[in-house]
């Protein structure tokens, strides 16, 4: 078992490293100390940021090391400095970040090899490399959105998603009623809002099988959604007046056809993939345009894990083997969420799909800690952001890994943010009528 672990760990540090070097070195040093976006850090901000984490959790506290740089702790430290304020910081110039985040991770290497994952929570099942491995892969997911708001040409490319032929596909599935068990207390490397396992009672209610997709939510903009206050919550009303919001962010219409930019390269926008780039606030506006609400954070776990035949919480909607590429659209593969109805090896037992990546998926909950939450290992990674002020986001996107994507996995934000890699879908209590359409959107 400990080999085991040990080779589990050892391909997911190895997996986000190469990732984190393919997001650094497809652009100039320019391009690396650059802000690309108030709402981002520079590109070498993340890179040192990552190694300092690794040094921190690693080094430290694993391997019971001296420190290796503690002076910049202070400046790669996420709540002492806020995005918009380090370009002004004193940071590690790129190839001088490259080289410590390499010296750590070879020190690291030696730590990994002695190590024996057990003797306390940190090192049990490897916690604490798998902690440092989801770190460095929302790093590298945080460096991506970068990469989106970054102008001029491309710097990154990758294959298409693959093409499923399913044919037509029901709009919705009814959920049925009653308790399923919510979180994880067994998964060895889930984080601590994911804690404890809990019952949760879900009435009936009724799920989009797809994310929302492009075409559907242009219909919305077509029929004046964006200029009709009804379907607005006021702070999302306000937000779309100040800001001269008409449409998902990157969309603008030109010859009467929508436009995206994406990743350098402006092309139509597909009607048949989810949407993306939206705020909550347009999320929820949709929904109550078309009729439909966002699903809660607990149904939209219970229509991604729950096993109405056995009584089950799967660890993914298709069972709970680990994500495969004909399972979900992960780990940055593609740079574009497939088609809405594609991997129907993904779906749930009840038939949704891409649950799991393609985009992440806006629900109507605040981000609040389960019954029995105890932080771990420490109150900055969530307990701090409890509360209305964030929503979640469950699902994960294209540009999630599968190490840090799995059912229980809890994503949050802002209402009013655009650049991340947000789309939802839509629910309806199991007595409201389907609405005026239908159809599948």
């Amino acid at each position: 078992m400990t080999d085991q672990l040990r080779s589990l760990a050892l391909d997911a540090l190895t997996r986000a490293r190469d990732r984190t070097a393919a997001l650094t070195s497809c652009v100039d040093d320019r391009d690396l100390t650059a802000q690309h976006s108030p709402l981002m850090s520079p590109l070498v901000w993340d890179l040192a940021h990552i190694g300092n984490q690794e040094e921190q959790w690693l080094l430290r506290q694993v391997g019971k090391g001296e420190a290796l740089r503690p002076e910049i702790d202070s400046l790669y430290d996420a709540f002492e400095h806020p995005r918009a304020a380090r370009p002004s910081l004193p940071l590690l110039a790129p190839a001088e970040a490259r080289v410590y985040a390499a010296d750590v991770r070879g020190r690291v290497l030696d730590i990994l090899e002695r190590t024996a994952f057990e003797g306390g929570p940190l090192v049990d099942a490897g916690f604490a490399f798998g902690m440092i491995a989801q770190h460095e892969q929302q790093h590298d997911e945080t460096m991506l959105i970068t990469h989106q708001l970054r102008k001029g040409p491309p710097a990154l490319s990758a294959p298409e998603p693959p093409a499923h032929d399913t044919g037509p596909l029901p709009r919705e599935v009814l959920v049925p009623g009653g308790a399923f068990t919510m979180g994880t207390s067994t998964e060895p490397w889930a984080l601590d809002n994911e804690r404890p396992a809990h019952r949760r009672i879900v009435p009936a209610f009724h799920i989009d099988t797809t994310p929302v997709t492009c075409g559907a939510y242009q219909a919305f903009i077509e029929d004046g959604g964006y200029h009709e206050r009804r379907w607005w919550a006021a702070a999302g009303w306000d937000q779309i007046r100040q800001h001269d919001i008409g449409a998902p962010l990157f969309w603008r219409r030109e010859g009467g056809m929508w436009l995206r930019r994406r990743f350098g390269v402006t092309e139509e926008v597909p009607p048949d993939e989810p949407v993306l780039h939206v705020s909550w606030y347009e999320a929820d506006a949709y929904a109550r345009w078309a009729g439909r609400r966002l699903p809660t954070e607990a149904e939209w776990e219970k229509a991604a894990r729950h096993d109405p035949h056995t009584g089950r919480a799967r660890r993914y909607p298709w069972g709970d083997a680990d994500p495969t590429e004909a399972n979900a659209n992960l780990g940055q593969r593609h740079l574009r969420p497939a088609p809405a109805g594609s991997y129907p090896q993904g779906a749930s037992p009840l038939g949704v799909r891409q649950l799991i990546g393609d985009v992440w998926e806006w629900t109507s909950s605040d981000f609040l800690p389960y019954p029995g939450f105890v932080a771990f290992p420490y109150r900055e990674y969530s307990e701090v952001f409890f509360g209305s002020e964030h929503k979640v986001l469950r699902g994960g996107s294209f540009a999630v890994d599968p190490v840090a994507c799995r059912g229980t996995f809890r994503n949050w934000d802002l209402p009013v943010r655009r650049q991340i890699f947000s789309g939802f879908r839509t629910a309806r209590d199991a007595e409201q009528p389907a609405g005026p359409d239908g159809g599948i959107r």
